[in-house]
């Protein structure tokens, strides 16, 4: 790697890139003193618990412990290697890489690679056919009747694959792909006599991009009558429809700026609300929504806005989302349209500021949806069933936090239904107070975990020594410089000399105190990941010597009673082998007092 790029080109390259800005765009962060905070995106968690430090350009998450800095952050998050996280900010910042540094192996397979290289070359030629030629004059019909502008054809590389039998087989055969690895990702189709075929012949193809805005699948419209209507690729280690959006790599910036996402259930609802201004919007593919695909949205956004057709299939799928939703921690709005229209067909005919304004500006919130949804499972003339109603929703109320929200529901229902306010309430009171003890206690024990996890068990006075040592000369080279003359890798803890032996290693090399680029200079994980947590611990800017000092002579004390105490344990042991009951208990007493001479010392 020292050979492709210059370490003065990876530190620009790494200065360029703030880790606030980069963390900022697969998370959303808030700044709370002088950190960030936000969702981990490495474990599912419902209160923020990953901090980015931007002093230090490191980021950690106190619930899973993982921690690092910019590249090592894009290598977890995209599983790169160093090359790719590097060639990545390289890009992302306008950087421009050595020409042989660029043909540097990928992280990927080459079947992977072989595959992402096929569908970006089909990409471009079926948008070329729409676009310039007569064999996708049918294609461009369809989406202009469809009311999908030119430029929106080109900012989702929408194509036309042609109605002939092997036209991409050849194609792609000319370009060197392998037959067998086109069919086995579903480019092309094997059938029965053991011809092979374009699989999305006669289609509009819709790309569907990962995240990073590669073409990893297609989605596909018929025109002539074939079945089924709509096609997509077969799933594989790219391409899973439960773990995607569509259109999510063009969306997400959107979506972090408004701390919103809108979700439809179709490609044309997105391009269409898209080309209309309204860009915060992504997709899922013919599937339910996912739990993957709800902690990705919550990482991004507190809202979600569910926009899905107003048939009863719609409904049905809206309130499975949004229970899906609301539990991993999302704030849901439900947006209806009139007439039973979808989004596409809503846009075309009243506008996308019609649009923003009467449906996704005048979303319901989950509750009002829910009291409404309900309704169609009974028979609200009958008064049992009014009453199973109202316990029903009185359940649901009673798991808001927000005592305003309670009331204004509860009013309601009172004018609806003509019951007082004080029963209703009561009545949520009382399930208040079933959840209560063991929502609580969910919440102590969450805050708990979190609290032990981060801090640990209880130290001793020497071990929090070394810790504070640690984390000042981190930050100042001349104490760790002082803490070499003086004790060298004296430290109790094993793990504390390692972290010392490559510091002292890494400022003898000229290096500047920066923990962003030292971190990277220790392989071991749970290393690392204690170098991070050890950079975070407060300190004094101006600390005295007489401090750094005591912290010397606190790990003196506890190495030198260490040894003696071992000295004395081995003789103990000894005279107990010899059966010298007194001798051993004399022992044990210079032992006891030796261990409160130290404690008293520290």
């Amino acid at each position: 790697m020292a050979n492709q790029i210059s370490d003065e080109l990876i530190e620009q390259i790494r200065n360029a890139n703030d880790i606030v800005d980069v963390v900022g765009e697969y998370v959303q962060l808030k700044k709370q003193g002088r950190n960030y905070f936000g969702l981990c995106p490495f474990h599912g968690e419902k209160s923020p618990s990953f901090s980015v430090t931007q002093e230090k350009q490191i980021f950690h998450c106190f619930g899973c412990g993982k921690g690092g800095n910019v590249v090592t952050f894009l290598m977890e998050m995209e599983s790169f290697n160093f090359f790719e996280a590097i060639k990545h900010l390289a890009d992302r910042s306008g950087i421009e890489l050595p020409e042989h540094a660029i043909k540097q192996e990928s992280s990927l397979s080459k079947e992977s690679q072989q595959v992402l290289s096929a569908h970006e070359w089909l990409t471009k030629l079926y948008h070329h056919l729409i676009r310039y030629t007569k064999d996708g004059k049918v294609g461009l019909d369809y989406l202009q009747e469809r009311g999908i502008t030119n430029e929106a054809i080109d900012t989702f590389q929408l194509g036309y694959a042609p109605n002939t039998k092997d036209f991409t087989a050849t194609f792609l055969q000319k370009k060197g792909f392998h037959q067998q690895m086109l069919v086995k990702y579903g480019v092309l189709t094997r059938g029965q006599d053991d011809s092979v075929t374009d699989r999305f012949r006669g289609r509009v193809i819709f790309p569907i991009r990962n995240h990073l805005g590669r073409t990893v699948a297609f989605g596909a419209r018929a025109m002539e009558g074939q079945e089924p209507k709509y096609l997509n690729s077969p799933e594989s280690d790219m391409f899973q429809k439960g773990k995607m959006l569509y259109n999510f790599d063009l969306a997400k910036k959107y979506i972090r700026k408004q701390n919103e996402v809108v979700v439809f259930e179709g490609y044309m609802d997105v391009i269409t609300a898209f080309q209309s201004g309204v860009q915060n919007v992504v997709a899922t593919m013919g599937t339910a929504i996912t739990e993957v695909q709800a902690k990705l949205l919550r990482r991004y956004a507190e809202t979600v806005v569910i926009c899905y057709d107003g048939d009863n299939a719609g409904v049905e799928a809206t309130y499975k989302a949004a229970k899906l939703l609301e539990e991993i921690g999302c704030q849901v709005k439900i947006a209806s349209l009139k007439d039973n229209l979808d989004p596409d067909s809503y846009i075309n005919r009243f506008g996308g500021e019609a649009f923003k304004r009467e449906v996704i500006g005048a979303s319901k919130t989950f509750m009002s949806f829910y009291m409404q949804y309900l309704k169609k499972d009974f028979n609200l003339s009958l008064e049992g069933d009014r009453l199973q109603y109202l316990e029903e929703v009185l359940k649901e109320i009673a798991n808001l936090d927000s005592s305003v929200e309670r009331e204004f529901y509860v009013k309601e229902l009172s004018t609806e239904y003509n019951i007082s306010m004080e029963s209703l309430l009561g009545e949520i009171e009382q399930h208040r107070q079933k959840l209560g003890t063991s929502k609580d206690k969910r919440e102590k024990d969450r805050y708990t975990n979190r609290v032990e996890k981060s801090r640990g068990k209880l130290l001793p006075a020497f071990h929090n020594a070394e810790r504070q040592l640690l984390a000042y000369m981190l930050q100042n080279r001349s104490i760790a410089d002082k803490v070499q003359e003086d004790i060298g890798v004296s430290f109790n803890i094993d793990d504390h000399k390692i972290i010392a032996t490559h510091l002292y290693a890494f400022y003898e090399e000229d290096n500047l105190e920066d923990v962003s680029i030292f971190i990277e200079r220790i392989v071991d994980e749970k290393l690392r990941k204690l170098v991070i947590e050890l950079a975070l611990i407060p300190t004094q800017t101006d600390i005295s010597d007489r401090e750094i000092n005591d912290y010397i002579q606190i790990i003196r004390n506890e190495s030198s009673a260490g040894v003696s105490i071992k000295q004395l344990k081995a003789e103990q042991r000894l005279a107990e082998q010899q059966n010298d009951p007194i001798k051993a208990a004399q022992i044990a007493l210079k032992i006891i007092e030796l261990q409160r001479q130290v404690k008293h010392l520290n």
